[in-house]
């Protein structure tokens, strides 16, 4: 089931005025992409999906009607569980649009040389989270995606995200149904595949 119009144009209206005001001018923003909402669609009373952005790509997740997550604090972390596996968002709240939770695929976002490449990318991360033959023991926890991201070598000691192992791991897949983990996709493998 597809997401009300009202709310992916409402979030792509309100993140088109962050870039217009607070992101004017910062080094972060890639010219070539647009705000856009893909992909978004009901899952379990809320609705999820990419949100391109010049600066970020993030899967986003949207409350449902009468849930704004008030018990939670900003910033807080969430263990979601999709058919692909558990992914971990983080919650932020913006005026008029209300709270909302994130979990960054892409930032900054000069991977991409065009809008096409990063729809293309973001509908093929949709696909892939629906898709439970994408499990893998690849963790979606911030931590550890971070170190992957900058090549930094894990450490035997780091427990700070551990969790058990049930609770661990996500694969992603392009669209020639070549496997793709989440450490691919974060190191931009998916764009450059979807390339046209």
């Amino acid at each position: 089931m597809i997401c009300p119009e009202y709310l992916t144009e409402g979030l792509e209206s309100h993140f088109m005025r962050i870039g217009h005001d607070r992101m004017q001018g910062l080094p972060l923003l890639n010219p070539a992409l647009q705000v856009q909402a893909v992909g978004f669609q009901v899952w379990q009373d809320y609705c999820v999906g990419v949100l391109i952005t010049p600066w970020f790509m993030n899967l986003m997740l949207l409350p449902n009607e009468g849930d704004d997550w008030q018990d939670r604090g900003i910033g807080d972390k969430q263990l979601h569980q999709f058919p692909s596996g558990p992914y971990e968002f983080i919650i932020g709240e913006e005026p008029g649009i209300g709270r909302y939770q994130m979990c960054s695929l892409f930032s900054p976002v000069f991977e991409f040389a065009d809008q096409e490449t990063a729809v293309a990318t973001a509908e093929a991360v949709m696909t892939a989270l629906m898709d439970e033959e994408n499990r893998d023991d690849i963790s979606t926890h911030e931590a550890e995606i971070q170190r992957r991201w900058y090549g930094e070598d894990e450490t035997e000691n780091d427990t700070s995200d551990a969790v058990p192992d049930e609770a661990e791991a996500v694969g992603l897949s392009d669209r020639l149904e070549q496997p793709l983990s989440r450490r691919d996709l974060l190191r931009g493998r998916l764009s450059q595949d979807a390339e046209p």
